[in-house]
């Protein structure tokens, strides 16, 4: 599990200013055929930066001791941590400098915090429901997989 107690208070509150204006806290469903029920509740933080601009999210994983940087083909560049060991910790040691994405982080907290193995479909339909209300508050375009979705697969009516 990746730790952020090295990171000063002022480098906590710059790294979620940061987040605030160049990044996003998402949660999406995912199939998942090795799923027991179907589907996979992936959550990710990322931060956005020009390609020309790169060293910094080097500078940041570094800082973080984690996540993933990839140079996108359109001139940007985005540094990626995912999944709930990663993505809730840090959560926790940012939320309370966030502003602008705080309800999300929140949502995702939740999220991380209810999610388990042995879940019944009941509860992961409304962990997805969430994930939807994520949506909204991030105004995504492009999610194709819904709570919806996962309550009809799963014949779950609430």
């Amino acid at each position: 599990m990746t730790t952020f107690n090295q990171l000063t208070p002022q480098q906590v509150a710059y790294i979620a200013g940061f987040l605030d204006g160049d990044g996003c806290v998402n949660a999406q469903l995912v199939t998942r055929e090795d799923y027991i029920l179907g589907f996979q509740i992936r959550v990710t933080v990322t931060f956005y930066q020009k390609t020309k601009r790169h060293w910094f999210l080097v500078w940041l994983q570094k800082k973080l001791n984690c996540g993933k940087i990839r140079k996108r083909p359109d001139g940007m560049s985005e540094l990626t941590l995912v999944g709930v060991q990663t993505v809730q910790p840090f959560l926790q040691k940012i939320v309370q400098y966030l502003l602008v994405k705080r309800k999300q982080a929140s949502l995702v907290l939740y999220i991380c915090h209810n999610l388990s193995k042995k879940q019944s479909p009941e509860d992961f339909v409304r962990l997805c429901e969430k994930v939807d209300l994520i949506e909204t508050l991030n105004d995504s375009k492009k999610r194709s997989i819904k709570a919806k979705d996962v309550k009809k697969h799963l014949g779950v009516d609430n």
